[in-house]
């Protein structure tokens, strides 16, 4: 008809149909730094799989059914019996189904295991974050439950085990299982020890029983937990099965569902226990150092969890833009649209590198090398405060080059805006990592001499991170009174790490952008305030996605 209104023009194309991996060159090129060959060819491969799985319709459609149908609690059931059933939309579980045969909850007992599993965790966050928090859960579950060879001995191959087996049965009758945790407490929050939750001990060693509160537990329907509570000891760490080995219902009463910002997919519950039958894990009084590990994983899983929506949203807004005209070009040729999107691509590039070390830093630390391990005990909480806090401006900015578009649902960005400030409050929020930034710098000095070496590898090849080393080291030599500025310590630690990995690593044009403007004070507080003297078109061409 002529004349009609209805025709679409100057809109860009779905991002879709493409591998999610081979089109994010930052993650690539950190997987094959950081695996040896054979490993690295085997994870090439199967991350290239899960890549396209990632850039198909059929996941993007299950992200977005899972985020609009939220899970809905079942306290009883139709003749009032108590069940404490949590229901699920069935693309929650295609999801969570795939990213087990993924082996996003498989690292640590094979070759470059955690650096594999750091990728796909990368790549699967972009999909839909929410089933995210029972793979992490899982995964970090095992070097708690090594305290104990004998619990790890019969858990760990489930908790491994690449077969999403769901429906509340024994574990000793599922071919896999998932595991959540509940620390949390209404009255402590991050000061687990405050915990009011008791154990009282059985007649069988080891078993005991709960009784108290949770404000947050994560995956209520897991097969097990791993729960801090008062035992005559102390704080201790405790398993608490979801059905007990008879078959029978563990008492596990999910009192609500928690109405969060984003997240909506995965359910956060409040439970109780009143008889709850657990076993415990390691000592008593020993619960805060055995559930550590447990808590360290999972920080960095913020981390990447953080580097997949920023990588998403970068690949969003590029995308758009290349596709996008608007006074007689593409967008992206526009020389300021160009700096918004170098600015965003330098911050999610540095954010995957830096992560994508720290997972290295777990394999090497599993095979033995200390010094490895003593730089986790710094970076991850420094990484975990940094790369967390900035997911959300990068998120909101490349919402922004979407315009109007971008704050409409079905872009998808919303979603990414919605979830971006969660891993900056879970596993302990700002100022919890600050603080334990500064217990690593007062009490392990193993750890600053591992971070001091990572950072000296680069030392020459940049002025300006020549100049934030020494910068640090003014600022490190005096800790009197630093609780009031542990917020800056941690941003510059994590920030030259990240420049010096950059430098190092990244392509010159990527490292240069990033030390003018993050470390030597070259650019504007705002994303797109780059010195334009800078290569920003190659920076943005390597943030591009291949539809």
């Amino acid at each position: 008809m002529a004349g009609s209104t209805h025709t679409v023009t100057n809109q860009a194309p779905p991002l879709t149909g493409y591998d999610a991996f081979a089109a994010d060159r930052a993650l690539t090129d950190a997987v094959e730094r950081h695996l040896a060959p054979g490993p690295r060819e085997e994870a090439l491969a199967e991350l290239s799989g899960l890549g396209r799985s990632c850039g198909s319709p059929q996941a993007q459609e299950w992200g977005t059914q899972a985020d609009a149908n939220p899970p809905v609690l079942r306290t009883h059931d139709r003749y009032g019996h108590r069940v404490d059933e949590v229901d699920f939309h069935p693309a929650w579980h295609r999801l969570l189904g795939k990213g087990v045969a993924a082996g996003l909850t498989d690292a640590w007992s094979r070759p470059g295991g955690h650096v594999r599993r750091a990728a796909g965790f990368v790549l699967w966050t972009q999909v839909e974050a929410g089933n995210c928090c029972p793979l992490s859960m899982t995964h970090a579950a095992v070097p708690a439950l090594r305290t104990d060879p004998d619990l790890a001995a019969e858990w760990e191959p489930r908790l491994t085990s690449r077969v999403y087996d769901r429906g509340l049965r024994p574990a000793a009758q599922k071919a896999g299982v998932l595991f959540g945790m509940g620390m949390t407490e209404k009255q402590g929050g991050s000061d687990v020890r405050a915990n009011t939750t008791s154990a009282r001990p059985l007649a069988e060693e080891g078993t005991y029983e709960l009784r108290g509160h949770k404000w947050f537990c994560s995956a209520p329907m897991s097969d097990g937990f791993l729960v801090l509570a008062q035992a005559p000891g102390g704080p201790t760490c405790f398993l608490v099965p979801r059905v007990l080995a008879d078959g029978t219902r563990n008492v596990f009463l999910v009192q609500r569902l928690k109405d969060k910002l984003g997240n909506r997919s995965n359910a956060s519950a409040e439970v109780e226990f009143a008889g709850t039958w657990a076993r415990r894990v390691g000592e008593e009084g020993r619960g805060v150092p055995t559930v550590i590990g447990m808590v360290a994983a999972t920080r960095l899983d913020c981390v990447l969890g953080s580097a997949g929506l920023m990588r998403q949203a970068v690949a969003q807004a590029v995308h758009h833009c290349a596709h996008r005209e608007a006074f007689g070009a593409k967008l992206a040729d526009k020389p300021l649209m160009r700096n918004v999107l170098a600015d965003l691509a330098v911050e999610s590039e540095a954010a995957t590198t830096l992560g994508m070390r720290l997972a290295a830093a777990y394999d090497a630390a599993g095979s033995g090398d200390e010094r490895e391990r003593a730089l986790l005990r710094l970076a991850v909480p420094a990484a975990k405060y940094w790369v967390t806090k900035r997911c959300t401006p990068v998120v909101v900015e490349a919402a922004e080059c979407l315009g109007g578009n971008g704050y409409v649902e079905e872009s998808g960005l919303p979603r990414l805006v919605r979830e971006s400030p969660l891993n900056s409050v879970w596993e302990g929020a700002g100022n919890v990592q600050a603080l334990d930034v500064l217990r690593a710098l007062g009490r392990e000095p193993a750890a600053l001499d591992a971070y001091l070496t990572e950072v000296g590898a680069a030392r020459g090849a940049d002025h300006r991170l020549d100049a934030a080393i020494r910068g640090l080291l003014t600022e490190l030599a005096d800790l009197g009174a630093a609780e009031g500025r542990a917020r800056l310590l941690a941003e510059r630690l994590a920030l030259v790490l990240q420049g010096a990995l950059l430098v190092r690593y990244a392509p010159p044009e990527v490292a240069d952008a990033f030390c003018a403007s993050r470390l030597g004070g070259d650019g504007g507080a705002a994303f797109g305030t780059l010195p334009p003297t800078l290569d920003l078109a190659s920076v943005v061409e390597r943030a591009r996605p291949e539809a």
